[in-house]
């Protein structure tokens, strides 16, 4: 049998052992396969975006260089940022019903 068949339940959390709680290694893996993945480039559409550091991500096929989230290259803050960046129309709130005013009795 080989290596992968011994950690097929840990994953790449092998070395944290019995230590932390299930829950905060299953987190753990849930990032770390999420951020290893390949991601589309906003420029040229390829699924070869790679992360160089915290935050900081590059295209290898066009070598485009941009910043995004730690753990993924575009976060839901990030949408909405940029979206009120350009000028977007963003939805109106609701009008709030208008009410009288009490009269105050002198």
């Amino acid at each position: 049998m080989g290596r992968r068949g011994r950690t097929k339940k840990v994953g790449s959390t092998r070395g944290f052992g019995a230590r932390y709680g299930s829950n905060v290694r299953k987190r753990y893996v849930k990032v770390l396969t999420e951020m290893k993945r390949g991601h589309r480039c906003p420029k040229c559409g390829a699924g070869s975006v790679r992360r160089r550091s915290v935050g900081v991500w590059n295209c290898r096929k066009c070598n485009l260089t941009f910043t995004g989230g730690a753990y993924i290259p575009v976060t839901k803050l990030g949408v909405v940022a940029k979206r009120s960046a350009k000028g977007a129309p963003s939805p109106e709130p609701s009008e709030a019903p208008v009410t009288k005013e009490r009269e105050q009795p002198d």
